[in-house]
């Protein structure tokens, strides 16, 4: 029963820690390649922002978005914001949208 208990501690601190890593490499990309238009809090509120019209990250048309459309978004692009496809990878991209969704809080 401790082995267990031992087992099952572990794996959740390890599953805290990949939670926190992936958090903290979104945050990383998103001050590297998002700030500049979508702001530090994603209000958009930048010059860059607000030259492109950026919305904030925390409307309800884009907390409605899935992580999926989110993703999708990131990837190919959407009005005047480029397509990161070939300048982030798969699990950057991931690691980014997980990042915005704490901004929404």
């Amino acid at each position: 029963m401790k082995k267990q208990l031992g087992l099952a501690l572990v794996a959740m601190m390890a599953a805290s820690t990949a939670a926190a890593v992936a958090q903290n490499s979104g945050a990383a990309t998103y001050k590297a390649k998002c700030e500049m238009c979508h702001a530090a809090d994603g209000s958009g509120s930048t010059p860059a922002g607000k030259a492109m019209k950026a919305p904030p990250l925390s409307s309800p048309a884009i907390v409605k978005e899935s992580n999926t459309d989110l993703i999708a978004i990131t990837k190919s692009g959407k009005g005047k914001m480029p397509a990161y496809t070939g300048k982030l990878t798969d699990a950057q991209v991931k690691d980014v949208v997980e990042y915005i969704r704490t901004l929404q809080k």
